[in-house]
């Protein structure tokens, strides 16, 4: 299984990516997929998943502003990242998981991709 996320950069404050997560070894329509983001000296942060029903789940700090979605026929989740700040600079990676559990816990995900480097200015 690999998961390879892209779209980071160096961007300014207000400014919008988008992440892409190219998932190969599984098919992520039959997998709950989670964005997650790791800034320096932090623990890991839930940002948003998407589950296989298609339900998604943000975490409050940013539902406003970023958007998780799916697209089956090109196994790829994404993350559109609208309004950025300093404060979201940060690795960000993709994950999944089969398993029913909290969409907001590292722990209930097996595969996880390299991470992307997402850098605000202000």
């Amino acid at each position: 299984v690999q998961l390879q996320a892209s779209g980071g950069g160096l961007v300014q404050a207000g400014d919008s990516l988008r992440l892409s997560c190219a998932a190969s070894g599984i098919f992520v329509g039959n997998y709950n997929m989670g964005w997650f983001r790791q800034a320096p000296g932090k623990e890991r942060e839930f940002l948003a998943a998407v589950r296989k029903n298609s339900a998604t789940y943000y975490a409050d700090s940013v539902k406003d502003r970023f958007t998780c979605s799916r697209s089956n026929t090109k196994n790829t989740v994404y993350l559109q990242m609208n309004s950025l700040k300093p404060e979201d600079t940060a690795v960000y990676y993709c994950s999944a998981t089969s398993r029913i559990g909290s969409p907001n816990v590292p722990n209930e995900y097996g595969y996880w991709g390299q991470g992307t480097l997402v850098t605000v200015s202000s």
